[in-house]
């Protein structure tokens, strides 16, 4: 693997999620950023074009948010960057941004109340911004359907507070997948309505009882594959072929994995996200999971292969919260994807 280029950008606000806003001509670059001020306990969400000479990061354009940022996602809608953000007091918002330099053009918004009772865990836009699932411990799944100037939103289901959710993932068009406590995930198929049409308890080992499914991410060629991140420094993968057996990657599962392979353990802490490396094209016929990025409280950033020992990029003295890789711009120097990579701890 080719050497590590990391560019430190330090930033006076803490900084709660961080996107990659989709490309919109090959020389403009911009990151969407989450921020919150604990002077002032003011949040907002900023743009900020990336800038290759000299290389900087440079805001752009700002939002204030009327609460803490709890989930960032973006997307394309109609050819224009849309960001989607849910927020601590429990309201969602939507943000459209102009195509031709990513100022803000316009918001939609539902109240804190309208979706859950509790602060949306997570949000993900389906790829083109159409519909936005939302999921929250108060066990309400919602779809919100995005129009020019106006939402419409359904809830999917409610489990009246017997199952939380953690996060969630679009796979198809109307499948999407969700985690939970004790490392659970749960498939939804819209075509098979009155609950998920799939569960996998994380129960392969007691001491996981308790853990938490933070991030998932599932490949465009993959769809049956889900990849999650948790507490314990976990990661794992549930192959809806073979659905009992999780296909342990990382952390207090580790030991021998899949096919007696060796699994290294990267951090012992929270795995805030992880990401498939979607640079790389998929060996359809390979049953090996697709090489993926990890960051964790503990201050972790690592690429993870099953049967590999893991790949440190980086060791910071701070939680790394999030992370994303940009889709657009695979490395013209380097095939590895972390080049690629904006992260942003404390």
């Amino acid at each position: 693997m080719a050497a590590t280029a990391i560019h430190k950008f330090p930033q006076y606000q803490y900084v709660d999620a961080v996107r990659w806003l989709p490309q919109l001509s090959p020389l403009d670059r911009f990151a969407v950023l989450a921020l919150f001020d604990f002077d002032s306990d003011a949040s907002s969400i900023q743009i900020h074009s990336l800038a290759s000479n000299p290389f900087s990061l440079q805001p752009q354009f700002s939002w204030s948010s009327p609460s803490r940022i709890s989930s960032l996602k973006t997307s394309l809608f109609l050819q224009k960057p849309l960001i989607v953000a849910s927020t601590a007091a429990g309201s969602l918002h939507f943000l459209f941004a102009d195509s031709s330099d990513a100022s803000f053009d316009s918001e939609v918004s539902l109240p804190e109340g309208t979706l859950h009772s509790v602060p949306a865990s997570s949000v993900d836009l389906m790829d083109g911004g159409v519909e936005c699932v939302t999921v929250g411990e108060d066990g309400k799944v919602n779809l919100v359907g995005v129009g020019e100037s106006n939402l419409s939103c359904r809830r999917l289901f409610d489990s009246g507070g017997l199952v939380s959710y953690t996060a969630a993932r679009w796979a198809s068009s109307v499948e999407f997948a969700t985690g939970g406590y004790g490392f659970s995930l749960q498939w939804w198929d819209q075509r098979k309505p009155g609950g998920p049409v799939s569960n996998f308890k994380g129960n392969w080992d007691k001491k996981l009882s308790s853990g938490i499914v933070h991030s998932i991410d599932i490949h465009p060629s993959r769809k049956h594959t889900c990849l999650a991140g948790g507490s314990l420094g976990t990661v794992f993968a549930w192959d809806l072929r073979w659905q009992q057996q999780p296909i342990i990657l990382s952390g207090a599962g580790a030991g021998t994995g899949a096919g007696n392979t060796m699994v290294h353990s990267v951090s012992e802490s929270e795995v805030w996200e992880v990401q498939y490396d979607r640079c790389i094209k998929s060996n359809t016929s390979s049953t090996r999971i697709l090489p993926s990025m990890i960051c964790s409280e503990d201050g972790i950033l690592a690429v993870i292969e099953q049967g590999e020992e893991p790949v440190e990029l980086l060791a910071e003295a701070c939680a790394i919260n999030s992370f994303d890789i940009d889709r657009h711009n695979p490395s013209i120097k380097c095939a590895c994807f972390f080049v690629v990579t904006l992260i942003l701890g404390c």
